[in-house]
């Protein structure tokens, strides 16, 4: 991308909207970014995390390196309210990246879309690692930005799945899982359960995305043998994690700052046994023996959001989207 030194590119909500990309590519992208973290040519340290002690804000900053696109970026996230409802928050993320090769800024951007679809393709690849061979019935729990997209994702690594459930109350987030089902997938359907426990005994992968505030809470006695539950916001409880036969997380370090609520009375968490960048390489397997109940943590990577935010910027350059600043002028 050839750029100069003084300015920066800002690409907006608007200006990455606009932008199409099928999953499969967003899939294909994540898992790259994966690979090329477990074959040590990317770098993923440990989250920043700030937090008033009153709990009604939190603010993350990741930085990263990713050594295939030879991209630097920062990603900051900002949600305030936390003990409001989602429609009273503030939520604001950002990506700014930098190529590693010129030493030039690359952009800087919204990073919400990036998350949005970011985050339903970790958990679909988390699902195909984890899914005992034979699983046919998914179930997703909160129907908010995260539960829109899980059920197409899923499809697109587990295309076999013949029975779809979606467990939510929202009317519009009901229907925006529909809509969203119909335009991937316009020839499949989905059901809306009421009964959350019969639910999740017929439920081969289960995905929870509920926000904080949902009395959804999957116990671990309602859980079929072999199932896999993956944890992306709230909808699961505690004994899901701790009486799991295998757990598996994105990053057992950012599980142990970010899972907190899912601790025992102690304070504590169980170990990983594997995280995802490790079972994509084709090291080691998820899954054993097909009766494992695996949990899964999806709490992402800022190497994978640095992957598919450059793929990003350079559509929206392609394109001649956004505004450059001079910034440093």
């Amino acid at each position: 991308m050839d750029r100069d030194d003084t300015t920066l590119r800002v690409l907006s909500t608007s200006d990455l909207a606009g932008l199409d990309i099928p999953l499969a590519d967003v899939v294909d992208t994540v898992e790259q970014a994966y690979r090329t973290l477990a074959a040590g040519k990317s770098d993923n340290p440990r989250k920043l995390t700030v937090k008033p002690t009153d709990g009604h804000s939190v603010a993350y900053a990741m930085l990263g390196r990713d050594g295939v696109r030879n991209v630097v970026a920062i990603k900051t996230s900002y949600k305030h309210g936390l003990h409001e409802s989602r429609e009273r928050q503030h939520y604001y993320t950002t990506l700014t990246i930098y190529d590693d090769v010129t030493g030039l800024p690359v952009a800087m951007m919204d990073c919400s879309r990036i998350g949005s679809l970011r985050t339903p393709a970790v958990s679909a690849l988390l699902a195909r690692e984890c899914a005992a061979p034979n699983a046919s019935t998914a179930l997703v729990i909160g129907t908010g930005t995260q539960g829109r997209l899980a059920l197409p994702f899923l499809l697109t690594t587990l295309p076999k799945l013949d029975r779809l459930l979606l467990s939510g109350t929202h009317p519009d987030g009901i229907a925006a899982v529909r809509a969203e089902l119909a335009r991937h997938f316009p020839d499949r359907d989905m059901e809306l359960v009421s009964d959350l426990k019969a639910a999740a005994r017929a439920a081969d992968v289960i995905v929870a995305t509920a926000g904080a505030h949902t009395p959804a809470a999957i116990e671990a006695d309602w859980l079929r043998p072999g199932a896999t539950s993956i944890l992306v916001g709230h909808g699961l409880a505690p004994s899901a994690l701790h009486r799991a036969d295998r757990v598996i997380a994105t990053s057992e370090a950012q599980m142990q700052v970010t899972g907190t609520d899912m601790a025992d009375g102690d304070g504590k968490l169980p170990a990983v046994d594997l995280e995802l960048p490790v079972i994509i390489s084709g090291v080691s397997k998820a899954r054993t023996a097909a009766g494992q109940r695996i949990f899964a943590y999806n709490s992402g990577l800022v190497v994978t959001d640095i992957a598919l935010g450059h793929r990003f910027a350079q559509l929206a350059l392609e394109q001649g989207l956004g505004t450059e600043v001079s910034l440093w002028k």
